[in-house]
């Protein structure tokens, strides 16, 4: 994974997942409420793909773990 494309690929996932994170932070924090509506929507997420990397769970995972740092970040005292 180190061609040029493959890293461009990540350095964007890497930006646009700080860019989405920052603003459910901004939103939740001036909106309570937006985490607990995007954790009851994640048993309608799933994964697109239609070969044997399709995995529902492991996109959940990842949801769930941003909404938990979402939810760590956005306490008071940190």
């Amino acid at each position: 994974m180190n061609d040029a494309a493959s890293v461009q690929t990540r350095q964007r996932e890497i930006a646009a997942e700080h860019l989405l994170f920052k603003l459910i932070e901004y939103v939740e924090a001036r909106h309570p409420g937006l985490l607990d509506h995007l954790e009851a929507s994640l048993d309608h997420l799933g994964d697109p793909a239609t070969d044997e990397s399709k995995d529902d769970e492991a996109v959940r995972r990842i949801a769930a773990r941003m909404i938990a740092g979402a939810r760590h970040e956005g306490s008071p005292g940190h």
